[in-house]
């Protein structure tokens, strides 16, 4: 009486392993889009809320200057050139510290897909361990 054995050919177990990296491979594309995708949509919506609260800031600024120039001017009894370019000195230095806090938020955001290149490295473990 003879044994069966089930025991597949080199070339058979090379065909497996390429279909099972190929397989892997696709995942790990999938994974690494979906994973840049949540990141840029945070970032787009950050950059997105920054553009509008600056435009809403910039219009009230402008009523609210044009009111302390002119009740500066007739308070210090200065030229009105002269508290609008004082005026105009200090809101731009609100604003530059405005936009070096925009700059750090979006700088510490990680675009790295992170979590892509720990499975890419187990999954250079695995097909090592299949060769």
């Amino acid at each position: 009486m003879q044994e069966h054995k089930e025991e597949r050919s080199l070339g058979e177990l090379f065909g497996e392993l390429a279909r099972d990296t190929g397989t892997l491979v696709h995942q790990e594309i999938s994974l690494a889009t979906t994973e840049l995708t949540q990141k840029a949509t945070s970032v787009g919506k950050d950059v997105g809320m920054l553009a509008v609260g600056g435009a809403v800031v910039y219009a009230g600024f402008l009523a609210l200057l044009a009111a302390l120039i002119i009740g500066l001017s007739q308070l210090l009894g200065l030229q009105w050139w002269l508290t609008a370019f004082l005026v105009g000195l200090v809101v731009a230095g609100i604003g530059a510290l405005v936009i070096g806090r925009a700059r750090a938020a979006l700088t510490r955001i990680d675009l790295v897909p992170r979590q892509t290149i720990e499975t890419l490295k187990e999954d250079a473990e695995w097909a090592k361990t299949q060769t």
